[in-house]
């Protein structure tokens, strides 16, 4: 009867959890939607389009077009000009749809993985992390990855105000009709390069929150003040989230422009490593760096939120 009790309630956790993240997830998709449209056209490569005016310069008697692609403020203030601000919004629709299986499927993954691998390797050592994020964010862009691809076309669908825009049912269809079912597969290969991101973001988080444990643990020689959390243990997690989350970021993003332009319906790129040396050659390394402040800014909050989330309600169910 205990070990019934106890499985009731292990799955019973797995399940609130998964809820308190699918409510966050949901939140945060559509505060966030905005940033992440203006984030999808500063990464692709009909960026200079958004431009309003081309500068002209004259070199040895001719004239040369200087297209400087615009930062974010500047796309966001075209975007709202040029399509109204409802295309802010492009692309809501899947995103919310794909939160529900993304999420779950990701942090069941990690924690079944967490749960074998424990049992195989030290318990909550770095490999035990860093092997079970990367399983589980394999495990959630196999499955979800046709989710991402609609919503990154929509994103992508410039129409001027009045125009009639593109539903996500018309982009199914366009997608199979031109790439058949293959072209629902677009760009995971590079977001299979992303799980690194995920995997520097678990392991430094992981590692920081260790540290952040340890140091309390030596601060206090009550094993009852130990066990009790304060609000500034969860500062903390949300700071080693945000921390870790930014590190990772950084490190990793080219693969979020490489993924947006394979995604791109029409797209003249081929595969990941053709992507990757040709957009630095005809545009330069910065190119793949497009998009990380507004990255950044629509991340690092929604980040930090959730893990922190995460750890309160773990917290909670434990008690």
């Amino acid at each position: 009867m205990a070990s019934v009790r106890v499985e009731v309630k292990v799955y019973a956790t797995r399940s609130q959890v998964s809820l308190v993240h699918l409510c966050g997830g949901t939140v945060g998709a559509i505060l966030t939607c905005p940033l992440e449209v203006v984030k999808t056209r500063l990464q692709s490569s009909t960026i200079t389009l958004y431009v309003s005016e081309v500068q002209l310069s004259a070199v040895n008697g001719a004239t040369v077009a200087r297209v400087a692609p615009p930062g974010p403020l500047h796309c966001l203030k075209l975007i709202l000009e040029r399509e109204g601000p409802r295309s802010l919004f492009r692309g809501l629709g899947p995103n919310l749809v794909g939160v529900a299986p993304s999420r779950a499927i990701y942090f069941a993954a990690y924690s079944t993985a967490k749960e074998k691998l424990n049992g195989v390797l030290e318990p909550d050592s770095t490999q035990v992390h860093m092997v079970s994020a990367g399983m589980a964010g394999f495990t959630a862009i196999t499955a979800t990855n046709p989710i991402w691809l609609i919503k990154t076309r929509l994103q992508l669908d410039a129409r001027n105000r009045g125009e009639r825009r593109m539903n996500a049912f018309e982009c199914v269809r366009r997608v199979y009709q031109m790439d058949g079912l293959r072209g629902f597969y677009r760009g995971m290969s590079a977001s299979y390069a992303g799980i690194s991101e995920t995997v520097i973001h678990f392991v430094i988080y992981e590692s920081i929150k260790r540290k952040l444990l340890e140091a309390k643990a030596h601060a206090s020689m009550d094993e009852e003040d130990e066990s009790v959390k304060d609000a500034s243990d969860f500062v903390g997690m949300m700071l080693a989230a945000a921390t870790s989350k930014t590190c990772a970021t950084s490190i990793a993003y080219p693969h979020e422009v490489i993924r947006t332009r394979l995604r791109e319906e029409g797209s003249k790129y081929r595969s990941f490593f053709h992507t990757l040396l040709t957009v630095p050659r005809e545009e330069g390394y910065r190119a793949l760096y497009r998009g990380l402040t507004t990255h950044l800014v629509r991340q690092i909050p929604n980040t930090a939120i959730m893990m922190c989330t995460y750890e309160v309600v773990v917290y909670l169910l434990s008690c």
